[in-house]
């Protein structure tokens, strides 16, 4: 059961290709937003959030149900309820661990399951170890990136762009790096990386797809 996990430049398309690969695999897609609700979700005692649970047969109801049904406490503290992301963010250092448990086990339970595409919040490291994990990492040029950032986040100037690109950035390769110890946007810690500048999402899709079939298992 193939798991896909997509290490991205902000304004690459991650989330779009993700939601495309997903789709056309007919995969749960598991990004930071998802990661983050059931981090902030599992706050709630285990009958709170089945009471809470109106899809029963989705990807964020079975990731509710096998973290929390453990426990009738909660899993983290109240105030830990948005995902770390240092440098601007300096959480005590019990919030900051709970977290990181959360995320990780979150993304662990999903790859668990199975055909699942997982973007962000470091999936390629947490299942580095995992044989049916195919590891993708998108990039494209900053003016490519920053036309995205634009457009998507309703941003007025090129120059709000590139300071939200900046930031971004930095925070993401802050987190994995201190997680990790891991330089994020070195090519050795992926399986494929992409230009979706030079090749639109379509065709980045379709290479992955390419390499997805054609994949040789690990023995």
């Amino acid at each position: 059961m193939p798991v896909i996990t997509i290490g991205r430049q902000y304004g690459a398309g991650g989330a779009t290709v993700g939601q495309m690969l997903a789709t056309r695999l007919g995969y749960d897609f598991l990004d930071s937003k998802i990661i983050d609700e059931v981090g902030s979700r599992l706050q709630l005692p285990k009958e709170e959030v089945e009471a809470e649970d109106e899809q029963p047969g989705s990807l964020l109801a079975r990731l509710l149900v096998a973290l929390g049904s453990a426990s009738t406490e909660p899993l983290i503290p109240a105030e830990a309820g948005s995902a770390w992301t240092p440098p601007n963010a300096a959480p005590a250092f019990d919030t900051r661990k709970a977290v990181l448990q959360i995320t990780q086990h979150v993304i662990q339970e999903a790859a668990r399951a199975g055909n699942v595409v997982i973007v962000g919040r470091g999936g390629a490291y947490i299942l580095r170890d995992d044989p049916d994990a195919l590891h993708v990492f998108l990039r494209a040029p900053e003016s490519v990136r920053v036309k995205a950032a634009m457009q998507r986040q309703k941003i007025a100037s090129e120059e709000e762009a590139k300071k939200k690109l900046k930031q971004t950035e930095e925070n993401w390769t802050s987190y994995i790096r201190q997680v990790y110890g891991h330089d994020r946007t070195h090519p050795a810690h992926y399986d494929m990386v992409l230009d979706t500048g030079r090749l639109g999402y379509d065709a980045t899709v379709e290479a992955i797809l390419a390499a997805l079939k054609s994949r040789k298992p690990i023995t």
